[in-house]
């Protein structure tokens, strides 16, 4: 086992959201705000998802203790203002994973659910984090493609071939 497929994962997440932040940085209210195709109805819904259920993550694996109480805060609706606070999140997140050991993925940490508290291992905490993420930024992709929006290209990451220019690459 080795911490390097987190590592990149973490990296890959920063410079996707830092892409599609780019993508929608620049759009009015009402365009980011606008009821679009998809599971939350917005840009701005879809994205404040994401960023508030990595706050609960990272929250977790920081063993914060903060738990469900980072649902308890106004949702971001300024698209700049989320990709500051998105980009906050995603540092935290790298520099956790950066700093993993292969016996830190075999813990486990503290997650409070409606019903109580749970208990996850590191491992599987990142990888639903990272499934999560890439499954509400395709959303976002193709709500960018309804509002006549061209999507920016969010999986050149890790192969050469394609890579865009900004992505770090994997290692």
């Amino acid at each position: 086992m080795s911490t390097a497929p987190y590592i990149a994962m973490a990296r890959n997440n920063n410079w996707a959201n830092r892409t599609l932040g780019r993508a929608v940085a620049g759009l009015s209210p009402d365009i980011f705000t606008a009821a679009r195709p998809g599971f939350f109805g917005s840009l701005a819904a879809t994205l404040d998802h994401i960023y508030e259920v990595d706050l609960y993550y990272v929250d977790a694996l920081e063993a914060g203790g903060l738990g469900r109480s980072v649902y308890e805060r106004t949702p971001l609706t300024d698209p700049k203002t989320l990709l500051a606070a998105q980009t906050e999140v995603d540092l935290r997140l790298t520099a956790f994973c950066d700093a993993l050991t292969v016996e830190a993925l075999a813990e486990s940490r503290t997650t409070e659910r409606a019903d109580g508290m749970v208990e996850e291992r590191v491992d599987a905490l990142l990888l639903h984090l990272f499934q999560h993420q890439i499954h509400h930024r395709g959303q976002a992709h193709a709500m960018l493609s309804h509002a006549g929006i061209d999507p920016p290209q969010l999986d050149d990451f890790y192969l050469d071939f394609g890579r865009a220019e900004d992505a770090e690459g994997p290692f």
